[in-house]
């Protein structure tokens, strides 16, 4: 079974869409990180999204890229990421999946790493720099571990790259709701409504839509659609510049964004 599918249809059976949450480990360090996760959990976050830090994040945005840098140049390694899931699982129930670039898993070992995340409590891997066809070996790990794999859908994806990324996905889809980076934006691409669509067609179960949603309202506009939003920078940046009780603040005004209308897909 699916931990993080589980937790979307908790959060479907409250009458809501979920409400996955971002943050870096190690920022602004190692255990100001964990208690950080735990606060996004206690304040109405269904899922939690860790990122290690990476030297080369080509997809993040400004304000992410300062607190990765930061954690990195405190002296992250990439023990500390299994040191921090297992300090959250054990505090929470809520899911730990990690966002994570391919290159790091490669290094430390694919079937080390899912061994290691399964061990520590951890629920999955949100890939965005990975295709399923170029995955086989995180494909099979995962089957082996149980490990829930998160593959990324783009506006731009071909249907046939649809396809592939329903059929090969577990927990849900990570729908991205814009081309270009990670960040806050005024408004969401109305692609984003378009390509959760076109992921129902293909069988798509959970699509949760991330990159760029920062407010409660623009929560509540994308649960409207999909089955959940993902929010980071504006959590970051609440880390950075208030401490845990400001991100204690801001994760449950985000949160007042998910309940909603039943879900149009649904009617």
């Amino acid at each position: 079974m699916s931990r993080v599918a589980d937790a979307i249809a908790r959060a479907k059976a409250d009458g809501r869409g979920a409400f996955v949450g971002y943050l870096p480990v190690g920022f602004p360090d190692l255990q100001t990180s964990i208690r950080a996760a735990i606060t996004l959990a206690e304040n109405g976050v269904d899922i939690i999204e860790l990122g290690p830090p990476y030297s080369d994040p080509v997809m993040d945005g400004p304000v992410i890229q300062q607190a990765t840098q930061a954690a990195l140049a405190g002296g992250f390694r990439m023990r500390d990421l299994f040191t921090a899931v297992q300090a959250i699982s054990a505090e929470t129930d809520v899911p730990v999946v990690v966002m994570t670039y391919w290159n790091p898993v490669m290094q430390y070992g694919v079937d080390r790493y899912a061994d290691d995340l399964l061990a520590a409590g951890g629920a999955g891997l949100i890939t965005p720099d990975i295709t399923p066809d170029a995955a086989a070996e995180w494909v099979a790990a995962s089957e082996r571990t149980g490990l829930d794999r998160i593959f990324l859908a783009a506006p731009s994806s071909t249907d046939e790259r649809l396809d592939l990324v329903v059929k090969s996905s577990t927990g849900f889809v990570y729908t991205v709701s814009t081309m270009g980076i990670t960040g806050e934006r005024q408004e969401l691409d109305k692609a984003a409504r378009t390509l959760v669509a076109r992921l129902r067609e293909h069988g798509a179960e959970n699509a949760c839509v991330g990159i760029g949603i920062s407010t409660a309202d623009q929560i509540a506009a994308v649960t409207d659609y999909a089955d959940g939003a993902i929010v980071g920078t504006a959590l970051v940046r609440a880390l950075g510049d208030g401490g845990l009780d400001a991100l204690a603040e801001v994760t449950r005004n985000l949160a007042a964004g998910t309940p909603s209308a039943v879900r149009s897909h649904e009617n």
